[in-house]
């Protein structure tokens, strides 16, 4: 595939090993064992699972963040690779492991996940790239709360004063003392990315737009907000709009958000307003949900547009 020019991003903060095993109904007791479909890894993480994905839409994708020198690490370095990530700013470290899950997939898709922080939570302000940051069109910041708000704000600032677009995905749950903790870098996002639960968890509303609407007091320039099977609602300061999710046979959601991210980002690298953007992250989430782990889907930029032309009508308000 050719990487389109118009659009370098730097993903940067948590790549993560996922594990996939499903379906699972139970988990067994005791030494029990139990036979099951599949088991598969793929790389993962808000910013991980996002640079896969971005790279298979043709964005010229780069990789920045902490792995373990384990077998982890390089696994998770050839699955990238594979896709086409540019894997060379990711640093790697002996003294924590790579971050990993493993996440027992239910026959529904939904799944509870057990995961190491790793070295995840060693990257930091000292590590960054800063001239391939100066240097892309887009920074994408995966998980800053492992950074913390203030961290994370001397990159994304630095970022927006030589023009990049910056976006923040965030893996936490939706706790009100998350929000407090990743404030500081609340004005130097442009795009934020949360999911419905975050949104109304971390400002205490129980109205999606109004707590997309708190977050844009605290600094941020537009909130693209999943809702699962409900789509998107994206809020500026001009509006917001409900853009409804495509149908989907919906086998892991794991890739979910990030695949959105993914093509919502490279939307807005097309020059789409946000609730194209988000149409078009839509139209990417279906086709990831519709199998197992981040990388499922043979897609590519081309295939997507087309799919989202199919797209219902949005919705304002």
């Amino acid at each position: 595939m050719t990487a389109c020019p118009t659009m370098t991003v730097i993903a940067l903060g948590a790549h993560v090993l996922d594990t996939l095993v499903s379906a699972v109904e139970t988990i067994p007791e005791g030494q029990g064992g139990q036979l099951v479909d599949r088991i598969k890894t793929t790389a993962a993480g808000p910013a991980g699972g996002t640079a896969l994905v971005l790279a298979k839409l043709g964005a010229t994708t780069r990789s920045a963040g902490a792995i373990g020198t384990d077998a982890l690490g390089d696994q998770l370095l050839a699955l990238l690779a594979r896709d086409g990530v540019d894997t060379s700013l990711l640093l790697r470290r002996s003294d924590a492991q790579t971050s990993a899950s493993v996440v027992p997939v239910r026959p529904d898709g939904s799944h509870p996940t057990f995961h190491v922080v790793g070295t995840n939570g060693t990257y930091g302000p000292d590590d960054a790239p800063w001239e391939a940051i100066a240097a892309a069109t887009h920074l994408h910041l995966g998980a800053p709360e492992l950074m913390g708000g203030a961290a994370a704000a001397q990159i994304l600032s630095f970022a927006r004063k030589h023009g990049v677009t910056t976006s923040v995905d965030c893996i936490v749950p939706g706790e009100p003392g998350w929000l407090d903790w990743i404030a500081d870098c609340l004005p130097h996002v442009d795009h934020l990315l949360p999911n419905d639960h975050q949104v109304l968890g971390w400002t205490g509303t129980d109205d999606v737009v109004a707590g997309c609407r708190a977050l844009l007091a605290r600094g941020v320039g537009c909130v693209a907000a999943t809702a699962g099977a409900a789509g998107a609602v994206v809020v500026t300061a001009d509006g917001e709009h409900t853009v409804p999710a495509f149908a989907a046979d919906v086998i892991d959601t794991t890739g979910c958000g990030d695949s959105f991210s993914a093509g919502y980002l490279r939307g807005l690298s097309l020059g789409q307003e946000p609730t194209e953007a988000a149409v078009l992250g839509c139209a990417t989430a279906a086709q990831v949900v519709a199998g197992l782990g981040t990388d499922h889907g043979d897609f590519d930029l081309a295939s997507i547009q087309a799919f989202a032309a199919t797209a219902p009508t949005l919705r304002e308000g």
